[in-house]
């Protein structure tokens, strides 16, 4: 079980706080989540799966009424140390954050190394290999990541891969987006890509690229009949998928419309195209 070092603070310029000070600066939480391996996990549900998947914090912060129920979470968690706690009232907490902080708490959580492309597609289905997985190429909003993952976790994705410049699924919003999803589903990042399509394919997997082309199949008719092991792959908000992406895949598929609608939102097409292919 873990421990918690509880320790009071009430000076939002405490320089123990570093990992929590300024977090409405969007600079500041890049540095602080990305360049030094920290990640902000904010809300006690997300807490709670994070650390269930493994993950550890650094640090927590949060109001006295949360202490209780962090400090049970703590000491259901496999392992052995403590966790440095900040307590400090909720007006402090809004000086600290720029935010009113009404989820609970606050937690700096230390990345996790990711895995190789090749481990995540043997480790899914407790080892038997994944048969469903999602490619996010480019993806720039976070909110977008955080419901694909969301969409994956609920209908049965075994995984989901990121290309290099899709947009960081431990974003503090692609997190709370996700309600921790991030943290069910294995992920890591495909590289290079599109060439990693040849990666996937060496792994048995069939690449579909949801787009708009005239050579495309519908949705429905690559559920009629469907490979065994099958990588959907979504393209970025503005453009959708690269030439190169949809040259190099093995399908390219469509979801039939309705109504003159030509194209869906990235997330509500990854839930549509993951609902279709379940298995």
């Amino acid at each position: 079980m873990l421990r918690p070092d509880v320790q009071s603070v009430t000076d939002r310029d405490d320089p123990r706080l570093t990992d929590y000070v300024g977090l409405t600066d969007v600079a500041l939480r890049m540095r602080v989540e990305s360049a030094n391996g920290l990640y902000m996990a904010e809300s006690s549900t997300v807490l709670g799966r994070a650390l269930r998947a493994g993950h550890r914090p650094r640090s927590v912060l949060l109001a006295p009424r949360w202490l209780p129920d962090l400090e049970k979470m703590l000491a259901d968690t496999p392992g052995d140390g403590s966790v440095t706690v900040y307590v400090a009232a909720e007006p402090v907490l809004e000086a600290i954050t720029g935010f009113h902080v009404h989820r609970g708490a606050l937690a700096a959580m230390h990345r996790p190394a990711l895995p190789a492309v090749a481990d995540v597609l043997a480790s899914a289905r407790q080892g038997a290999g994944a048969r469903r997985v999602a490619v996010l190429e480019d993806l720039v909003d976070h909110t977008n990541v955080g419901a694909a993952f969301r969409s994956a976790a609920a209908l049965g994705v075994d995984a989901v891969l990121v290309t290099p410049r899709c947009a960081d699924p431990l974003y503090r919003r692609s997190v709370r987006v996700s309600m921790g999803a991030v943290f069910q589903v294995p992920w890591t990042r495909i590289s290079p890509w599109p060439e990693g399509i040849a990666t996937l394919r060496d792994a048995g997997f069939v690449t579909a690229s949801l787009a708009l082309a005239d050579d495309a199949v519908t949705l429905d008719d690559l559920v009629a009949d469907p490979p065994e092991r099958l990588a959907l792959v979504l393209g970025t908000e503005g453009d959708g998928l690269k030439p190169a992406t949809v040259a190099a895949g093995d399908l390219t598929v469509r979801i039939p419309m309705a109504g003159g609608v030509d194209s869906l939102n990235v997330a509500a097409a990854a839930a549509v195209a993951f609902w279709a292919t379940r298995v």
